[in-house]
């Protein structure tokens, strides 16, 4: 999930971004309203929506967070490799239960007061769902019931330690790289396949991925979130920057061609890019509005990439999502850049998104790249100083944002990364 994508065509000014934002708002108020409001959201009408109003968003362009280190967001994220039990000699409950336990216990001790786990990374469970098979990483075979419910026991264990828990959902990710070998039998996928539903999934390189153009899709997304919501005592859920795999047109040619054919009548198509950002706002509000209705204090939140354009080439809307009420309770950039990146520095990607982030009651986070740390990427520029993350925590709290997740668990004691985790723990704890 969270390698992040290529920086391509960015743009190395920021008032590029600024004119690609203004662009996206102006096409969004001649489209129509947010969601939740009448017939004019983008449930209803398939449009992007419009900025937020007086009431959803702050008049001054922005929303500071004013938190003390005791009130922010401190969150790790924990992805299915870290829980995988495919490859180990013990499956039982019993060693899941020890691997957990030492999860939640070295999160805590770090000052982590969040944990984001990965509970479906490939349209599949770690849990008892009635949409989804048994995921792969708990026996190696998906579909097959590891005899224990995993999120039950991560609830119950990240509670009981005083932390909070989210599930983190990829909402369209089928298949990659032949990961998982082969799909259940009762996997949506090979449902739809005997039922010729064509179009529903879509077969992309090495890569199986629902298509957000249809309703069945929608309606198994937002089910299978509500049932996490209504069956485990979570404290949020969270989409990561999987949305559509690619910018390619083939991916959705005759899905595309049947929208271009119908909007005819009318004489008003969006082009492929706002269309599918449309099918993606449309998902995105459908959930927020299920969970809201289900338990209203459990908070939806994105960690979509840093790159705002790649963001909405790739269907991920975050301009209506910072500034509209009605899709998510907070958002969460992944800048896995340090200050001196070329294309985008840190601070400079940091306020950008503190002065996108206008609606009433959303959030901003700022997903940090623990796994960078004290490495080699970026032509070696982690090496230069062991305070980047500190001092990107630091930027972080004095812009007012709400706080932050790391990326990912085990870079928290991974060698290379082990100074910069010290330092950020001296300002967490």
């Amino acid at each position: 999930m969270k390698h992040e994508r290529l920086w391509q065509g960015y743009g190395a000014s920021v008032a590029a971004v600024a004119l690609l934002i203004a662009s996206v708002l102006l096409t969004m108020a001649v489209q129509g309203g947010p969601p939740g409001q009448g017939q004019s959201g983008p449930e209803s009408s398939g449009q992007t929506s419009t900025a937020s109003s007086a009431s959803e968003s702050s008049s001054s362009g922005t929303n500071p967070v004013n938190t003390v280190p005791g009130d922010e967001m401190r969150a790790v994220w924990v992805p299915y490799m870290s829980l995988a039990m495919n490859a180990e000699a013990d499956q039982s409950q019993a060693a899941f239960q020890k691997k957990f336990d030492a999860i939640v216990a070295n999160a805590k001790s770090k000052g982590m007061n969040t944990l984001i786990v990965h509970v479906r990374p490939f349209g599949d469970a770690l849990y008892q769902s009635d949409y989804f098979p048994w995921s792969h990483i708990l026996t190696g075979m998906q579909g097959v019931n590891p005899g224990y419910d995993p999120l039950a026991y991560m609830v119950q264990a990240t509670h009981k330690a005083g932390l909070k828990i989210h599930a983190w959902v990829n909402p369209l990710r089928i298949r990659t790289n032949n990961t998982p070998t082969a799909l259940a039998q009762n996997n949506p996928y090979n449902k739809w396949q005997l039922q010729k539903l064509s179009g529903r999934t879509v077969t992309l390189d090495n890569g199986v991925y629902y298509n957000p153009a249809y309703p069945e899709v929608l309606k198994l997304i937002t089910d299978g979130v509500a049932e996490i919501v209504k069956k485990y005592d979570v404290d949020g859920v969270q989409f990561d920057d999987y949305f559509y795999p690619t910018e390619s047109s083939i991916f959705d040619t005759g899905s595309y061609g049947a929208y271009l054919a119908e909007a005819k009548k009318s004489g008003n198509a969006m082009d492929l890019f706002e269309w599918r950002r449309a099918n993606i706002n449309k998902m995105v509000s459908m959930v927020y509005r299920e969970i809201k209705s289900i338990k209203p204090g459990v908070v939806f939140g994105i960690s979509p990439q840093g790159n705002v354009q790649n963001d909405l080439r790739m269907g991920a809307d975050v301009v209506s999502w910072a500034s509209t009420a009605g899709y998510v309770d907070y958002i969460c950039p992944q800048l896995y850049v340090n200050f001196e990146n070329p294309i985008l520095p840190f601070d400079d990607g940091a306020k950008q998104w503190r002065q996108m982030v206008t609606a009433k009651g959303v959030q901003l986070y700022f997903g940090l790249a623990v796994y960078k740390a004290g490495s080699d990427a970026d032509e070696g520029t982690w090496k230069k100083s062991n305070d980047i993350l500190q001092k990107q925590v630091e930027l972080g709290r004095q812009i007012g944002g709400g706080g932050f997740m790391f990326y990912a668990y085990d870079q928290l004691d991974a060698e290379h990364s082990r100074e910069e985790v010290q330092n950020v723990i001296k300002l967490l704890n």
